[in-house]
């Protein structure tokens, strides 16, 4: 009996000393460990762009694709935005990259959907811009035109500082969209019920007075629960006030930059959403020509949670082309009001927009005796460095332009002079740090400035992929 239990021992040691010995060849053996990069997003050609004119009645629509080189065939059309089944012709066809489209439309024009394909996708943008020198609604009121998204934010004032601030809500898919609209005041959140169906083809206004009629600052944000939207917000600030259109602001996030802040005299005032369950301590920084610093005494702002904040920078930014820098350890949302001065006032709004990174097109920008258009471009890291292109309404274009911008700087970019009507291209060179920009276009008569301003967006040439993965996670949540 001894002698078979030392004998299974020793088995068993025999048999461990084996498994150690191979363990050890193994190792030895194995091929050296490879370190795979983390797989980045691909750039790819857009292909196809539809983006919707909110409510291009009595205004200028302006249609341009640059195009992109080598890029062959496609089509772009204007057309009135129908439900299933209803037919409506273009009213224009677009099909010479390059050449900016105009047109005056009737006064009573529902929403138009501005549609391209192929070459003629490439970077294609779309505007209306409504110039009124007298009445109610005296003031120049630009919009981008925008594609159907399921998320939008704005910022502006409320209906208790305007005569009318109305939301513009248009479906040009092929599905139905259940739309839910949020509003948060300087109070706090609005608490309500505010949604709704929006069918294919159909378009809705929504006086915001009838959701929130005391506020006196707003955020608004429009989200779908199925399907997506066209959004835009019109503001009427009142007899002898302004007019304008709020542009659509960047998602919150715990960095926000509201570029495109004009030069010059009258009001300029920043306003802050905190939209979360959290207040927010936001820092400001101002963006100018002479640098990247704190304004005195207007270091922060405070916003508490769910509520809106303002904070008047008239003096900080003194008169000089700007853009504001905003962190917080709390996601926020941010715009701009832009006051012109004059025996009548018009105002102008900015609001926290991405960098230019693949570049950017704006298409309505004029030159003549009393309008002018301005670029403003800033770069809050390293020096930026892009080309400029302008694309002429009528006859050739002119060469491309570089412009440099310093870094922690804020610089107006002189554009080659053209007559009338023209759209501009900007695109940042190899080597760039991040560009934020806008365009600012004003007119000036008898009673003071007219003015409209638009931040850049992300230009439509080319998109960002995420990488596929061999991963379930690829198509599930």
């Amino acid at each position: 009996m001894k002698f078979l239990v030392e004998n299974r021992f020793g088995m068993l040691l025999l048999v461990v000393i084996s498994l150690l010995a191979l363990y050890g060849v193994a190792h030895v053996t194995q091929p050296p460990e490879t370190v795979t990069a983390a797989p980045q997003p691909k750039r790819v050609t857009v292909e196809s762009v539809n983006t919707v004119c909110p409510d291009p009645g009595d205004s200028v629509v302006s249609a341009v694709a640059p195009g992109r080189e080598g890029a062959r065939g496609g089509a772009a059309t204007v057309t009135a935005l129908t439900a299933p089944g209803e037919k409506a012709g273009p009213a224009a066809t677009l099909d010479q990259p390059g050449k900016l489209w105009q047109k005056k439309q009737a006064a009573r024009t529902g929403p138009l959907i501005v549609a391209g394909d192929g070459a003629m996708a490439a970077g294609l943008e779309a505007a209306q811009t409504a110039t009124a020198t007298s009445g109610a609604r005296r003031g120049l009121a630009g919009v981008r035109c925008v594609e159907p998204a399921a998320e939008a934010w704005f910022v502006g004032p409320g209906p208790a500082a305007a005569a009318e601030v109305t939301l513009y809500v248009a479906n040009p898919d092929s599905a139905p969209a259940s739309v839910e609209v949020a509003v948060y005041a300087g109070e706090g959140p609005v608490v309500g019920d505010h949604g709704f169906m929006v069918e294919p083809g159909e378009h809705r206004t929504v006086n915001l007075k009838d959701i929130a009629p005391s506020p006196l600052v707003m955020a608004v944000s429009v989200r779908t629960g199925s399907g997506r939207v066209a959004s835009a917000v019109r503001a009427e600030m009142g007899e002898g006030r302004g007019v304008d259109w709020l542009p659509q602001a960047a998602a919150p996030a715990k960095s926000v930059v509201v570029p495109g802040i004009p030069g010059g005299g009258g009001r300029r005032e920043l306003y802050v959403a905190a939209p979360g369950e959290s207040d927010a301590v936001v820092q400001v920084k101002a963006i100018t020509a002479d640098g990247f610093y704190a304004l005195k005494n207007r270091e922060t702002v405070e916003v508490p949670a769910g509520s809106v904040a303002t904070l008047d920078l008239s003096t900080g930014i003194g008169g000089q082309p700007a853009a504001i820098a905003l962190t917080s350890e709390t996601p926020i949302v941010a715009g701009m009001v832009i006051t012109a001065t004059g025996t009548r006032l018009d105002v102008a709004f900015s609001a926290g927009a991405a960098p230019i990174d693949l570049g950017s097109v704006v298409a309505d920008n004029r030159s003549g005796k009393d309008t002018k258009s301005a670029l403003i471009l800033s770069a809050p890291g390293k020096a930026a460095k892009v080309s400029v292109q302008v694309l002429p309404a009528e006859g050739a274009a002119p060469a491309a332009t570089e412009a440099e911008i310093p870094a922690a700087r804020t610089e107006q970019i002189a554009l080659p002079k053209v007559r009338g009507a023209f759209a501009v291209a900007v695109t940042p060179l190899p080597g760039s740090g991040p560009v934020y920009g806008g365009r600012v276009l004003d007119q000036r008569d008898g009673n003071g400035l007219l003015i409209t301003a638009q931040p850049l967006a992300a230009g439509r040439t080319w998109a960002l992929v995420p990488p596929l993965t061999d991963s379930p996670s690829t198509v599930l949540p």
